[in-house]
């Protein structure tokens, strides 16, 4: 998953993308979330299966280490 996404602190502000392109994983995952296809995804931003996937393993490891409050 590390060869695929990267962080840089001179693009896209840090945050985290695929790496070789300046597409951030936000996009990404947020385009997934409100629905379009994965295929579409890769269509529309020319990433493949496997980078869209580092994308979604990424975001799934960042909220995973996430410890949440009761209220």
């Amino acid at each position: 998953m590390t060869k695929l996404i990267k962080i840089n602190p001179g693009v896209r502000f840090g945050k985290p993308i695929i790496a070789g392109t300046r597409i951030p994983v936000e996009l990404v995952v947020g385009k997934i979330a409100g629905g379009m296809e994965v295929k579409a995804v890769i269509t529309e931003y020319d990433l493949t299966r496997e980078q869209v996937l580092a994308a979604l393993q990424y975001a799934a490891a960042i909220v995973s280490s996430e410890q949440f409050l009761s209220a």
